[in-house]
């Protein structure tokens, strides 16, 4: 990918925050979504927003799981909507359980490992259609992705295309630690615990036990909030043992199916030093993009007030070029 971001947004800080805030999604209007709910074997829903267009089940689909608290509405995924609708593509935004507007049901959340819950979900999607499926995560939702495809192996050709992951914290505790300082403490921890502390307590009014409530209040952090909450709820000891049997880093090598791999150097959410080895020594099918700058899921580009448009239409040609190669 090459991308520079503009003299003017200098810094991977500003490069995110101006790129959620105020940058350009286009073109066109934002996306009109029809919703469809899908039941879980445990008694719970996930919530689907799809924009599909005639002889949906023969065009390439593109579904893209998105990131911490975010969902069809943030500024990447309506931006990958516009860019799959210039494609010809249909689109499909899968939301992670309690991110659709409505509490979910079940005793549990989600996480940055959620590999079983993305596999239904492509699974699902791939016996309703006769066309090929392409997946991409955003952020927490690329490291899931990516967990999958090293869960499923060998296997997962028979679902998906081509993945590609974006921003994705491949290193848990690393990138945990980088947001929990300084900054990155004060502006993107408090704003993700504002949203997912009455997420968790709504949770305990559903459930009454299920974690120590005093405990989420007093949280500060991730590590914190991942220790009363996260961990607990999805099978996992602790922060420590949830961020290191999530973390997709480590497993690149057991992919099996044409994947990118997307991350800034100046992502203030994901260290550079906690990234994969250069692109010379990643293993194969695994393609590394590392652009110097472009911040966490921004990459402005433009005069003020700037688009959003060139890492989606970037990531989109990558998968596009896997389609014309099969």
């Amino acid at each position: 990918m090459n991308y520079v971001a503009p003299a003017w947004l200098p810094g991977g800080h500003l490069q995110t925050i101006w790129a959620a805030l105020y940058g350009r999604r286009g073109p066109g209007t934002p996306p009109a979504y029809r919703r469809e709910r899908w039941d879980t074997a445990d008694g719970d829903f996930v919530d689907l927003d799809f924009a599909v267009g005639a002889g949906a089940d023969e065009r390439p689909l593109l579904v893209l799981f998105h990131g911490l608290e975010g969902s069809s509405r943030s500024h990447y995924a309506e931006t990958f909507a516009a860019m799959a609708a210039a494609r010809g593509w249909d689109y499909v935004v899968p939301h992670f359980r309690g991110c659709g507007g409505t509490l979910n049901l079940a005793p549990r959340a989600y996480h940055s490992g959620d590999f079983g819950e993305i596999g239904w979900i492509l699974e699902r999607l791939r016996a309703g259609r006769r066309g090929p499926l392409l997946a991409v995560g955003i952020s927490l939702g690329g490291n899931a992705l990516l967990r999958w495809t090293q869960e499923a192996g060998e296997g997962a050709a028979r679902t998906v295309a081509a993945v590609a992951s974006v921003c994705a914290p491949l290193d848990l505790a690393a990138g945990a630690a980088a947001i929990g300082r300084g900054f990155g403490r004060h502006v993107y921890t408090r704003m993700f615990l504002a949203s997912m502390k009455p997420k968790a307590l709504a949770k305990l009014a559903q459930h009454p036990g299920l974690f120590d409530g005093e405990a989420l209040r007093a949280a500060r952090d991730l590590h914190a909030f991942d220790d009363v909450f996260t961990a607990p709820l999805h099978g996992f000891r602790d922060a420590e043992d949830y961020w290191r049997r999530c973390s997709a880093g480590p497993h690149l090598g057991a992919i099996r199916v044409p994947a990118l791999v997307l991350n800034a150097a100046n992502d203030p959410f994901v260290p550079a030093a906690s990234l994969p080895p250069p692109p010379g020594d990643a293993r194969a099918p695994v393609t590394l993009w590392r652009p110097a700058t472009g911040g966490h899921v921004g990459f402005p580009a433009g005069l003020p007030p700037a688009h959003v448009r060139a890492m989606p239409e970037a990531v989109a040609g990558w998968l596009a070029g896997q389609l014309n190669g099969r």
